[in-house]
């Protein structure tokens, strides 16, 4: 009991289908937004040469100061040079003068400098607490001379540039995520407005076979999925990726064997991330389709909760919510740990990727391979080397529900819609329709291989009232589907007026047609929008007047805002009370052939005389079809058919099919039987 109402989808399982096609898919479906995406990638691409073109800046900052606070040997050597040439006369070297008594202290403390290392630039940390203290004994003047000099201007406008880039970095990379806000935003509104187009286009055969709430599920979680993963996921990948080429290019550039160390120490990522796309994208694929379960059980259950607190189904309805919860745990467990691995493993990989390169560049800068300020600007380019991949690890996490997600808007919109009519060129003027209607030899069936309808036959004359009747089954409604055009016919034909419906557009059909339908359905509006439906030019005075004659007025003038009490909020109106409101709609509509399906199913025995009143009105100079199993109600019909296992074995007015003691007569007298 708790699977009825909105049916289940026929065939085998879902399979999960390809990562790298419903990627390529939903690009493909994103073609509408191309140009804004290229200007987002430029905008990246200009991004991520900033970030690699900064640390190289940071290297020459950092070699500037380095030597603003270093000895600078070739200087050391040229001072001594100059000031041995004539050490007993004074000297002038950078407008300071030195004296014969300071060349010759400068001189000396050289020479126990030399004798005790090797080199001024090169020191452990004795050799230069040794050398400082020594220069700290030079004269004035010579200190002053071959003091390290900061070059200020350089290192501003250092700087500068580099606060400039930072800036422009951080505006640009703005704007992209503004723009990609802009694409995801769209495009997920584009997937709302072509489901909503699809859902008008497919055969009324999708939703008899399909749950209502898997394509509510569609509609609402599988598009958001869609539009935040790639919110999330697109731009990092484009930017990151682009910033992953730019540093590795770099890195080659700046120290070929410290590249390679890095290159080799991220392998070991790339791999394991590749294993787990593969193995995590079916329980990505499984939640998707189980979040879908749970959403048709759900619009089940609330749909159907006074069925379910009547029989006690508490139980029964809990246990099947259980095993669907299960099962979206049991995917979300498998899917979001394994995309969980990615990030962990992708930061081991980048630290593991940094350390390798800090000892290698140490070992290369002791031998003098480098300066400090290559290692300095490498250390930059590792970290901007492993962070990407780390974010692209996660964003490519992200895609994965999105993937899924996408397979099932996808499925949706692809679904076979219902015949193309453009080659149907003809229109029908209903203010000239007579109202005849011939089914000759009807057949249809809703499984190729079982017919329902076998061979259908009947004659409509106009203004006629036909009533049609038979057990459960027997295919009384799908005999209106068939009329309304909302399934094609097998064989046979049904003609209006001599005119082909397969000629006519289902538009036109439903044109002709005013029906009110067993299930009662109003929406979230005033009464006065229900009942004038599709309407604008209706007047109150139009309304109330069908109300009048439906029996509603008097209910509608209890109302504490007569014909603008919002439904939704008015809990006083009962499910007869709608119906009437239904029939009113109905009334409405001034179309030359009318379809009563089980109409007056709602309503009490006093409103349903009263109503049947207002029926023979409304059907006054129309041809109608009336489908009951109320067989009181169709007593005054001009003709009933009975149908029966898809066939027409009875026909005749009331009385006559009485006197004949068939299957009418059986069904008749079965509602008086104790």
């Amino acid at each position: 009991m708790f699977n009825g109402g909105s049916g289940g989808r026929r065939g085998g399982p879902e399979k999960v289908k390809n990562f790298g096609k419903a990627i390529k898919r939903m690009l493909a479906e994103m073609r509408k937004y191309y140009a804004l995406i290229t200007i987002a990638m430029i905008m990246s691409i200009a991004t991520s040469a900033i970030s690699v073109i900064a640390p190289n800046k940071l290297a020459n900052i950092t070699d500037e100061i380095a030597a603003g606070l270093a000895l600078d040997q070739n200087k050391i050597n040229d001072i001594t040079n100059e000031l041995s040439r004539d050490p007993l006369t004074e000297s002038v070297i950078d407008n300071v003068v030195i004296s014969p008594e300071d060349k010759e202290a400068f001189v000396n403390i050289i020479k126990e400098l030399r004798s005790e290392t090797s080199s001024l630039t090169k020191l452990s940390g004795e050799d230069a607490v040794m050398i400082y203290q020594k220069i700290d004994e030079l004269p004035e003047s010579i200190r002053e001379v071959i003091k390290p000099k900061m070059n200020h201007d350089a290192i501003r406008n250092l700087a500068l540039l580099m606060a400039i880039l930072y800036v422009l970095s951080a505006t640009l990379e703005y704007l992209e995520g503004f723009i990609m806000a802009r694409v995801t935003s769209g495009f997920a509104r584009d997937l709302r407005n072509r489901i909503s187009h699809k859902i008008n286009m497919l055969p009324l055969r999708y939703f008899d076979q399909n749950q209502i709430g898997d394509t509510l599920s569609r509609v609402t979680n599988d598009v958001d999925s869609v539009s935040s993963s790639i919110d999330n996921s697109f731009g990092i990948i484009i930017g990151d990726g682009l910033l992953l080429i730019g540093s590795l290019i770099m890195m080659l550039i700046t120290n070929w064997v410290m590249a390679l160390v890095a290159i080799a120490s991220s392998l070991f990522g790339f791999v394991f991330m590749a294993t787990i796309l593969k193995k995590s994208q079916k329980y990505f694929a499984e939640r998707q389709i189980e979040l879908g379960n749970m959403n048709a059980h759900i619009e089940e259950i609330y749909s159907g909760i006074a069925v379910v607190k009547a029989y006690d189904g508490k139980e029964t309805a809990d246990k099947k919510f259980n095993k669907l919860n299960k099962k979206i745990r049991n995917a979300n467990l498998h899917s979001q740990f394994l995309s969980g691995l990615m990030h962990p493993i992708m930061a081991f990989t980048g630290n593991l990727g940094y350390v390798a390169v800090c000892v290698t560049g140490a070992i290369l800068t002791i031998n003098g391979a480098i300066s400090f300020g290559v290692i300095i600007a490498f250390i930059s380019y590792a970290r901007l080397f492993s962070s990407p991949l780390s974010r692209i690890a996660q964003a490519v996490g992200n895609l994965q529900p999105a993937a899924a997600a996408s397979e099932r808007v996808f499925e949706f919109i692809d679904e076979e819609e219902m015949s193309d009519e453009q080659h149907i060129n003809s229109h029908i003027d209903k203010s000239v329709i007579r109202g005849n209607i011939v089914f000759d030899h009807v057949k249809f069936g809703y499984d190729k291989n079982k017919a329902i309808i076998k061979d259908f036959s009947a004659e409509v004359k106009a203004g006629q009232k036909i009533a049609i009747v038979g057990p459960t089954g027997a295919g009384k409604t799908t005999m209106v589907n068939l009329l309304m055009k909302f399934y094609e016919i097998k064989d046979g034909d049904i003609r209006i007026d001599g005119a082909s419906t397969k000629k006519m557009t289902r538009a036109d059909i439903h044109s002709l047609f005013t029906m009110v339908l067993q299930d009662t359905w109003t929406f979230s509006g005033t009464v006065r929008e229900n009942i004038a439906y599709n309407h604008k030019s209706v007047s109150d005075e139009q309304i109330m007047k069908i109300c009048d004659t439906v029996g509603l007025s008097h209910f509608i003038k209890t109302l504490p805002n007569g014909l603008d009490t919002d439904m939704s909020e008015s809990e006083s109106i009962s499910a007869g009370q709608k119906q009437l409101i239904t029939i009113a709609r109905g009334m409405v509509e001034d179309a030359p052939f009318l379809i009563l399906d089980e109409a007056t199913s709602n309503v009490d025995t006093r409103t349903e005389e009263l109503v049947q009143k207002a029926m023979d009105k409304l059907t006054e100079g129309r041809t109608s079809f009336i489908i009951a199993h109320r067989l009181s109600t169709i007593k005054n019909a001009d003709l009933i058919l009975v149908m029966n296992d898809g066939n027409i074995i009875e026909t005749g007015n009331h009385v006559q099919l009485m006197k004949k003691g068939g299957l009418y007569a059986d069904l008749y007298n079965s509602q008086f039987a104790l």
